[in-house]
């Protein structure tokens, strides 16, 4: 699939922080940096995104999007 944001970074989810619509999710990535992106419950679970999921961080000005393989 391709995406129109150019700046992808690819890792592992670290955290799943649930509330009750969104939850927060953490990538963590190369060297001592993570990356938190915030989506709805629906897309989490559309996704297929669990800790320990590999997933690529699609960033766009100020946006930051989590997309699985």
């Amino acid at each position: 699939m391709k995406y129109g944001a150019r700046n992808q970074i690819v890792g592992k989810v670290v955290a799943i922080k649930k509330g009750a619509v969104m939850c927060q999710v953490t990538l963590k990535v190369k060297g001592p940096v993570t990356i938190s992106s915030v989506m709805t419950l629906d897309s989490l679970k559309e996704l297929g995104i669990k800790k320990g999921s590999k997933a690529r961080a699609l960033v766009k000005a100020v946006n930051v999007l989590l997309a699985t393989e």
